[in-house]
């Protein structure tokens, strides 16, 4: 498995369930920063069409691209069902933020093979590993 940085290292294309229209909110701020620092933010919310200047799908499964990790933005008894979703899209990585936890979800992902973080902050670890996706 993946450290934290090293998902968010060989990641470009990040999809983030949850992605909040209200800037004063983490589910906004975060990958809003994430964009600023040359990620692709492709926002999942069934309530917009567009976010960050990418278009919003309602679920992973309407994504019509590849994605290279799934950052959760809902409540943990959410996360079970966001998991099963990024297993069967084929997501190489699941990121549940700071203050989401899901032993359940650790378990799906694990299962699958897949690199799973919980309870930690994107942009902290950006910062903390001074990572950046331009240029």
């Amino acid at each position: 498995m993946r450290s934290a940085q090293q998902i968010l290292a060989d990641s470009a294309v990040i999809a983030v369930v949850g992605a909040s229209r209200d800037p004063g909110k983490a589910a906004h701020r975060v990958p809003a920063q994430m964009q600023r620092y040359g990620w692709r933010i492709i926002p999942v919310n069934p309530t917009v069409d567009e976010l960050f200047g990418e278009r919003a799908y309602a679920s992973l499964a309407d994504i019509p691209h590849r994605v290279d990790l799934v950052d959760v933005f809902r409540p943990a008894r959410d996360a079970v069902g966001v998991v099963r979703e990024a297993v069967a899209i084929g997501a190489p990585a699941v990121w549940l933020q700071l203050g989401i936890v899901s032993p359940e979800a650790r378990r799906i992902a694990e299962e699958a093979g897949v690199d799973y973080v919980e309870d930690r902050c994107l942009i902290i670890e950006r910062a903390a590993g001074d990572l950046t996706r331009l240029g």
